[in-house]
């Protein structure tokens, strides 16, 4: 079946367009795109806006905006967001980072979305169809969302903190058998005052490891000081198994990297 293009200059009339069936947001086409050439013959007209709003990345008043059209490739060149760099490295190849794109990277599945993984560490807040929402609530609602999703944003000190890994079988751009993303806190005494983990591929689709986060405020960052969180990271997950791991190889392996990040 042969797919029509249509293009908007405003993101609202994108939106109105989407109202009809058969239609799906165009971003990068990493997603959508796939799922035609495969088969999905529930899409028939995709939808675009060239909004300049989406292409833009402002650093302002100590937060970072990132439009939904900005690609990896993007990110990873931002001279002030090096810390983002590794995340948007781990997404495919260049020629796949050319193309993919920040907003459609929140709605990738498992084993998919390493660069969700580091929003959700980060405490992104997403705006969608005009409302802004903590990442958390985006991505337990995401498949229900009609909503072009138009920017990221989060705290530019949160970067400080952050901490990125991502495992694969085929280096350097195989699909993850498991990523991990953090932003740790620190009090003046050394130990750690505040965590946020992330989890890719230990659900369908990035999620907070809540119990170790806990575990691990109070303690220093050390072999045994970092052991309660270890021991709970596994706690709530449940990872798939796939061609590229077994869902118990993701679950004994993740205790073990997650002290590497937090280690190394």
């Amino acid at each position: 079946m042969a797919l029509a293009l249509q293009t908007y200059a405003t993101v609202e009339d994108a939106e109105t367009a989407l109202k009809a069936a058969g239609t799906r947001y165009l971003g990068g086409g990493t997603l959508v795109v796939r799922a035609a050439n495969e088969g999905d013959v529930g899409v028939c007209t995709l939808v675009r806006s060239t909004d300049p709003a989406l292409t833009g990345i402002d650093i302002s008043g100590g937060k970072v905006r990132i439009g939904a059209a900005v690609t990896m490739a993007a990110v990873a060149r931002h001279p002030d967001l090096a810390p983002l760099a590794r995340p948007a490295r781990a997404v495919g190849g260049p020629a796949i980072r050319n193309m993919a794109t920040v907003g459609g990277n929140l709605f990738a599945p498992s084993p998919y979305g390493d660069f969700a993984v580091a929003l959700l560490a980060l405490g992104a807040s997403v705006e969608a169809g005009g409302t802004t929402m903590p990442i958390e609530a985006f991505l337990t609602g995401r498949d229900d969302s009609h909503a072009i999703v138009t920017s990221v944003s989060f705290d530019l000190a949160a970067l400080a903190g952050f901490r990125f890994l991502k495992v694969s079988r085929v280096k350097p751009k195989g699909v993850s058998v498991l990523s991990i993303a953090a932003v740790l806190g620190h009090a003046s005494d050394g130990t750690v005052s505040s965590a946020r983990i992330a989890l890719g591929c230990m659900a369908d689709r990035p999620m907070r490891a809540s119990v170790a986060e806990k575990a691990l405020v109070g303690a220093r960052l050390t072999a045994d000081g970092i052991a309660p969180a270890l021991a709970a990271v596994c706690v709530g997950i449940d990872p798939a198994t796939d061609p590229i791991a077994s869902a118990w190889y993701r679950a004994e392996v993740l205790p073990v990297h997650l002290g590497r990040l937090l280690l190394g």
